[in-house]
């Protein structure tokens, strides 16, 4: 049962908003009709300017991780959710919350509490902005009405991703907004006729431009810091492969059923076990480091006590029209924006390349103890389906044996992988960011199993028991 720590928070999870669950079969078109319309809310939102603000450009590493939009409604974005979600994985990993995930009454009311921290953080975390100045100065009344729009925007993709997880739609709202922001990003870089002095900012635009007035292909190889380049272009494809190829590397366990003696079948566990979860936590981490450095250095970097401690977290400095870092813990959890920034500040970016990798094989092993995905707990979930490895007496033991060969090797590699690959990216300039593009490959996968096994079912509608419909 859960501890007293998650039914403290029973009395208030009855007042927070709740999208009822479908009590009936939805079709695969209504899904994909309701899908689409939480998409086009959330693209419109990114559109919106916030009341007495306009819509910025500004693209940070951190806004393509959260699905945000600078200066619109969706300047918060998945953030909130993204980082209540991390705080409570981490405590009930830790010990701290006593939960019980195979439990579903326990389930039910750790989405609640995930919920209401939700909240909490779109509160912390609008406040923050405001009163750190992250707007620039502002009057009382439209502070007040900027913070009330913050609020009520987060609560609407809170809402539409729960819409969509109970089963009104397909997948996940966060991985659906997070591949739509990515998305919008590498179609920008390829694709915009924005001129950037001699060329446009677009990629393919640039090139046909270079041929048409007689310019070098090899000044687009490498552009300045930030801009889309040939060499990006090359990444971006290479790291959408290789990401492909990496879905389908797994060790397959033989299984067969202990009643169906006919019945035989493979328990895959794939090399990115764990899928692309420890690249978020790891960027939102990251994310929110930068964030809260740069607040407390608005606010606090002339108060003489505080400020040598306020630099070891982040010192920034004013350059063409956005703060950039240039000391403390926020400089080095900066991806780069090319490579030639690369070039220009190698020892930076290989710690943050270690600190990356290495913060994605820790949340890696996390997210395996918390997630029900560890050798006991799939252990215990074959023996309840009725399977066995042949060989083996059908039991926990043996097949939680069998199992720890390979899921704690292919969680930490997997880990280390997808934090290597996230870095390179990043270093070469692909588009999207390094880690935007793993999330998206990885969604956009998780959206074919999920669209295939939703066909399978409607097509032979005998099969839904069989796959857990």
């Amino acid at each position: 049962m859960a501890g007293r720590f998650l039914r403290a928070f029973q009395p208030i999870i009855q007042f927070i908003p709740e999208i009822k669950a479908p009590e009936r079969r939805v079709s695969f078109n209504e899904k994909l009709l309701w899908t689409a319309l939480a998409l086009i809310i959330y693209l419109i939102m990114s559109e919106i300017p916030l009341y007495g603000l306009g819509k910025s450009e500004e693209v940070i590493f951190y806004r393509v991780i959260f699905a945000s939009s600078r200066g619109t409604l969706m300047e918060l974005g998945i953030g909130p959710i993204v980082t209540a979600g991390l705080i409570l994985q981490l405590l009930a990993a830790s010990g701290f919350i006593s939960v019980d995930f195979s439990n579903p009454e326990d389930r039910s009311l750790f989405s609640g509490v995930s919920k209401v921290f939700s909240i909490i953080m779109t509160i912390v975390q609008a406040s923050a902005y405001l009163l750190g100045g992250f707007f620039g100065s502002l009057e009382p009344r439209q502070a007040i009405i900027i913070f009330i729009q913050l609020i009520f925007a987060s609560i609407i993709v809170l809402l539409l991703d729960e819409m969509i997880q109970k089963g009104w739609g397909i997948g996940s709202g966060i991985s659906l907004f997070i591949l739509a922001g990515v998305s919008q990003n590498i179609m920008i870089d390829c694709f915009s006729i924005w001129q950037v002095e001699r060329y446009p900012w677009g990629i393919f635009p640039a090139i046909i431009t270079a041929l048409a007035t007689g310019g070098s292909i090899s000044e687009l190889l490498v552009r300045a810091a930030g801009s889309p380049s040939i060499l990006g272009l090359i990444s971006t494809m290479g790291i959408f492969l290789f990401c492909i190829y990496a879905q389908g590397v797994r060790v397959e366990i033989p299984i067969s059923h202990s009643r169906f003696r006919g019945f035989r079948g493979r328990y895959p566990i794939s090399l990115l076990y764990v899928s692309n979860l420890p690249v978020i936590f790891a960027s939102a981490l990251f994310g929110n480091i930068y964030i809260i450095a740069q607040i407390l250095w608005n606010n606090y970097r002339f108060n003489e006590s505080l400020s040598p401690w306020i630099k070891l977290i982040g010192d920034f400095e004013y350059s063409q029209g956005r703060y950039v870092p240039r000391g403390g813990l926020a400089y080095y959890v900066t991806a780069p924006r090319g490579f030639m920034d690369v070039m220009d500040s190698p020892i930076r970016y290989v710690v943050y390349a270690l600190l990356l990798i290495l913060f994605c094989v820790i949340f890696s092993w996390v997210w395996l103890q918390v997630g029900g995905l560890d050798p006991r707990t799939i252990a215990r979930q074959l023996v309840d389906a009725g399977m066995q490895v042949p060989g083996f007496r059908r039991a926990e033991k043996p097949i939680e044996s069998i199992l720890k060969r390979y899921i704690p090797v292919v969680t930490l590699l997997g880990g280390f992988i997808v934090g290597l690959l996230a870095a390179l990216a990043d270093f070469f300039g692909a588009f999207g960011t390094g880690t935007g593009i793993l999330l998206s490959v990885g969604i956009i996968y998780q959206y074919y199993q999920q669209i295939m096994s939703e066909r399978i079912e409607e097509i032979y509608p005998g099969l839904r028991k069989f796959l857990g419909g």
